[in-house]
């Protein structure tokens, strides 16, 4: 075989560029497995300096089977590998493997791919391929019993690989037809509005108390004193957990009116909403 016809095969089998794939061929003298042996350590090499960058781009997938809705994060620096064949390929593999799993990112980490190579190996060569670094970012799976999912996807780029996802879960009533409705609808006004849980009792303590200091710090700054500080405070604070509760946000598609309201409206129990996942890249 010539040298011509070794570097063709190398490239196929491992992806890597012609002048990595020639100067392997040469420090093996010729042979193709230690060559890709060769590629693969260099691709480590070149993947860990990679990984010290920033991933802020890249795109999110929803899988669902076997009762479970699986959403998945997976990031890369520029929204052009976000669209190329090969990450698409392999974030699409990913999300099968994650849907399965039921999103364990550590056993997820150590699933065998289509290519026998754990995910973490096919990342450190897809990095050394692309020339980016590549992380898997946030990642849930939901699967509730006497509960159904519904699922929104937003700036979609092929199939089930978009920059935004939402699952919301609902629990299941009689009217079948009405539910899915409102399933489709809630999920949409999740994507837009963006709530951080359904009751602001379930809002995170870390985030109320960060979310009190900025306002402290911001009335001080304006000269205001500590007495008139903690009443402004209280106020603004109520009115940040009615923003960010999805329960008491004003329906996008009825502004004048709530979730809350909506839900009545169909006759829902107020408790009708399980859980969401909303995954937005950038965010």
């Amino acid at each position: 075989m010539s040298d011509i016809e070794n570097i063709k095969k190398l490239r196929q089998s491992t992806g890597a560029g012609f002048k990595d794939c020639n100067l392997a061929l040469k420090e093996s003298e010729g042979n193709l497995e230690k060559a890709a042996e060769i590629l693969r350590v260099k691709g480590i090499a070149k993947a860990s300096k990679k990984m010290i960058r920033d991933a802020k781009d890249g795109v999110v997938l929803i899988n669902e089977k076997n009762g479970n809705t699986s959403v998945i994060e997976i990031n890369c620096e520029t929204d052009f590998v976000a669209k190329n064949e090969d990450f698409i390929s392999f974030v699409k593999e990913v999300g099968v493997l994650n849907n399965k799993i039921k999103s364990d990112l550590k056993e997820l980490k150590q699933s065998v791919m289509n290519n026998g190579n754990t995910l973490d190996e096919n990342l450190v060569g897809l990095i050394s391929k692309i020339g980016e670094k590549i992380t898997i970012g946030r990642l849930k799976t939901i699967n509730i019993d006497g509960c159904k999912n519904y699922v929104y996807q937003h700036s979609i780029i092929k199939d089930n690989v978009s920059k935004l996802a939402v699952i919301t879960t609902l629990k299941k009533t009689q009217d079948e037809e009405k539910l899915n409705l409102f399933g489709k609808q809630l999920s949409m006004h999740i994507a837009a509005s963006n709530p951080l849980a359904i009751n602001s009792k379930d809002i995170s303590s870390q985030i109320i108390e960060n979310e009190k200091k900025l306002i402290s710090e911001e009335l001080k700054n304006n000269g205001k004193p500590d007495e008139i500080i903690e009443k402004i405070s209280l106020g603004k604070i109520n009115k940040f957990k009615d923003e960010n509760s999805l329960l008491s946000q004003p329906w996008v598609m009825e502004p004048k009116k709530k979730v809350i309201d909506i839900v009545k409206e169909n006759g829902f129990d107020e408790n009708i909403i399980e859980d969401f996942v909303r995954i937005k890249i950038g965010e």
